[in-house]
């Protein structure tokens, strides 16, 4: 008898149908003109996932910790994925935020990210801070603000593992 490779059955184990806060980090983006954010709720509705709050926050740290907090804060949140301020400009912070909330790093997600927009835009992926982690039971992931950026996070990153991510952040031994 054959055993089940165990990424198979960690990934079975996974919770589906999440609830996610979404929050963009822009100084001159609105909910009308925000096509990152709108992309993300597209792509995550499409998946089975649940979207239980939606904000645009300044790029400035205390704002930006401040709407994760309070988004992980809703009953039944999983996680809160952010676009935008993951960049090198003197008004990028989203990474620094993110990193020290995080209890945990998933230190793979950043390298998977650049690694795979590099395949698309060369070598200027290396600018991206893009990162992810845990705090408690839930999840945290910053990516870029462009559509672009935030599609390719999504379809070949976030879409795929965050359940299996959830469920590790999740279990007790």
């Amino acid at each position: 008898m054959s055993e089940t490779p165990s990424h198979l059955s960690h990934r079975r184990e996974a919770p589906e149908n999440l609830s996610i806060a979404l929050i963009t980090v822009s100084d001159t983006r609105t909910l009308d003109d925000d096509r990152s954010g709108a992309l993300m709720v597209s792509m995550l509705e499409n998946a089975g996932h649940g979207i239980v709050a939606r904000r645009i926050v300044p790029d400035d740290p205390g704002a930006i910790k401040a709407a994760i907090m309070e988004s992980l804060s809703l009953q039944g949140c999983d996680a809160a994925l952010l676009s935008g301020g993951t960049g090198v400009g003197l008004r990028d912070r989203t990474a620094g935020v993110v990193k020290d909330l995080c209890e945990k790093m998933i230190p793979g997600f950043g390298e998977l990210f650049r690694m795979l927009s590099y395949e698309e835009i060369g070598a200027a992926a290396m600018l991206s801070g893009a990162l992810a982690g845990t705090l408690g039971e839930q999840a945290i992931v910053a990516m870029p603000g462009s559509p672009g950026g935030v599609k390719l996070a999504m379809e070949k990153l976030v879409l795929p593992e965050l359940g299996l991510i959830l469920r590790d952040a999740r279990r007790r031994a």
